[in-house]
């Protein structure tokens, strides 16, 4: 697994594995117990790209028909929150939920992918949470203001290998331990390639961008001291704390 981690000022990528961090440095290795380091957000997108309506069941769950293309809305980078961070409940809104989803971190700039060759522009996977605020979404004509206050688009912990087999796996959200969504990723309506090729073909993907590929049926409401965890089979647990906004 990747991450990104920061040391005596010193921003890096490394390998995780063990409680341990291991980076690269060309000619040497370091290596860095992972309680010595900071853990940061494993990626800095340039953009938030993300897919509304894509599991079937919670497109049955809602009673809406299939999308016959995906549906996207944007999350700004400013709303980006570490493993272990805190979601800050703003004062603006009264209805705050989780949503649960698999990420796709690109790995290079890209434009105009076919799905045939999206593997090649994939840097891996990681857990994502689309914080939402529901009232507000559900008061105005496009979803902006809901989906974008800071600290409503948790990510991380680690990055998985593009080389992963993503097709079939386990997606549960748990508030203070309670199963609150399981579904699988078998019940995308669009996949990882066919997204890749359909959003590059409206906008150039940079490194590092994300695509959240939507969330399962069972979405709910969070609370002021609530823990929430998004847990992907093979991936990982992105765990984080509601708080209220100061």
């Amino acid at each position: 697994m990747i991450g990104r981690f920061k040391y005596d000022g010193e921003i890096f990528n490394g390998v995780a594995s063990d409680g341990r961090v291991i980076v690269d440095r060309g000619l040497y290795s370091d290596t860095f117990m992972l309680s010595e380091l900071e853990l940061l957000p494993p990626t800095q997108p340039s953009k938030i790209v993300c897919v509304g309506l894509n599991y079937i069941d919670h497109a049955r769950e809602l009673s809406m028909p299939i999308p016959k293309n995906p549906l996207l809305f944007l999350k700004p980078p400013s709303a980006v929150t570490v493993h272990l961070g805190n979601i800050v409940y703003p004062g603006k809104t009264r209805q705050v939920e989780y949503e649960a989803e698999l990420a796709v971190i690109i790995g290079k700039r890209c434009k105009n992918i076919r799905a045939a060759d999206a593997g090649s522009v994939i840097m891996g996977y990681t857990c994502f949470n689309d914080v939402t605020a529901r009232d507000l979404q559900k008061k105005d004509t496009q979803w902006t203001r809901a989906k974008s206050f800071d600290t409503f688009a948790p990510v991380g912990p680690y990055i998985a290998d593009a080389g992963l087999d993503v097709g079939d796996l386990l997606i549960k959200t748990r508030v203070n331990g309670k199963l609150r969504q399981e579904s699988s990723t078998s019940n995308l309506i669009f996949d990882v390639p066919d997204l890749i090729e359909f959003i590059s073909g409206i906008m150039t993907l940079e490194c590092g961008d994300i695509i959240a590929t939507g969330t399962p049926p069972g979405v709910g409401e969070l609370f002021v001291g609530d823990e929430v965890e998004i847990e992907i089979e093979n991936i990982g647990i992105l765990k984080n704390f509601v708080v209220r906004e100061d």
